[in-house]
């Protein structure tokens, strides 16, 4: 009889252990983290530290090996104009780029939250600029803003409102615009997105309370809506942001940063010097200046957005 009573508590007690490890919030959490944690050290921290050491180095890709220099890179960096250049449109496009992402995406989240006949495609739709790839959509934008073929040409001509090609991507303003363009169309949706979590979280208590007082459509957006999703527009524009400034797809396949080097950015050039030029060094001493001016936007962005949740 003792006998059976043990055989069938051994599994009551592999059940209790069982139970006691998933009580274990410590280990669980850390289990959880750690596949996250792989990824952060293995693709963020590892190329940021290596990074670090071949801006301190003349690493080139002629002579790999490594020998010191100092800030002999950085001096060479700092007396070449074509990166004083790219800073500039580094934060031009952030900053236009920036301010049309929170404008029109609060625009595009009201008509998403809105009730009328096939939103659902209508957000599918939406959708679609931020789910293509960079590459592809990037294509057919520059197929699209094409010297020659380019049907926006074509369209405005037959309507009579140019005679000839506007050359798009052959002209510093107009290839500086339309490369702030692409950056807006491809991230416009996922700050729709991001915001229209925000609006659909606003109680319908506080908007029906506003209508009694007499609130109209614009007070109520700029006293209540704005307010209450002001978190989650900054965070639409956080991410805005960090997409447009360490992007150098949209640069390089639209105008390789032409014509005569208007359109270079950071990281576009970082990438010219460093691996189409062979200079590792130079270009991971350019791919540094990224992480310090993007540490102080995302600090800045965070503490407004720490103000205004203590009001």
């Amino acid at each position: 009889m003792a006998d059976v009573d043990a055989v069938a508590a051994q599994p009551a007690e592999k059940a209790s252990g069982r139970r006691r490890l998933s009580d274990r919030e410590g280990a669980l959490s850390w289990l959880f983290l750690a596949p996250t944690i792989v990824y952060v050290v293995a693709l963020v921290a590892v190329p940021f530290l290596l990074s670090i050491a071949l801006a301190f180095s003349d690493v080139t890709a002629g002579d790999p090996s490594y020998d010191w220099t100092g800030l002999e890179n950085f001096q060479r960096v700092f007396d070449d104009p074509v990166f004083w250049r790219s800073l500039r449109n580094t934060f031009v496009f952030t900053v236009v780029s920036m301010v049309l992402i929170v404008i029109l995406g609060k625009v595009l989240a009201n008509i998403l939250v809105a009730d009328f006949r096939g939103k659902w495609l209508v957000r599918f739709l939406v959708l679609l600029p931020w789910t293509t790839p960079v590459a592809l959509s990037t294509v057919t934008w520059l197929w699209l803003l094409h010297s020659i073929y380019s049907p926006i040409d074509w369209v405005l001509r037959q309507m009579g409102l140019i005679e000839e090609n506007v050359y798009w991507l052959g002209r510093p303003t107009l290839a500086i615009v339309s490369v702030i363009v692409v950056h807006v169309w491809r991230l416009v949706p996922l700050a729709a997105v991001i915001m229209m979590v925000g609006l659909l979280s606003i109680p319908t208590d506080i908007q029906e309370a506003a209508k009694i007082d007499g609130a109209g459509y614009w007070r109520r957006m700029f006293e209540v809506t704005i307010p209450l999703t002001f978190p989650l527009i900054a965070v639409a524009a956080l991410f805005g942001a960090i997409f447009t400034f360490t992007d150098m797809a949209v640069v390089y396949i639209l105008t390789r940063g032409g014509p005569t080097n208007s359109t270079q950015v950071l990281a576009s050039w970082s990438f010219i010097r460093g691996i189409a030029g062979g200079d590792v060094g130079q270009g991971a001493a350019i791919a540094l200046f990224l992480f310090p001016l993007l540490l102080v936007a995302a600090v800045l962005i965070l503490r407004a957005v720490r103000r205004m949740e203590t009001f």
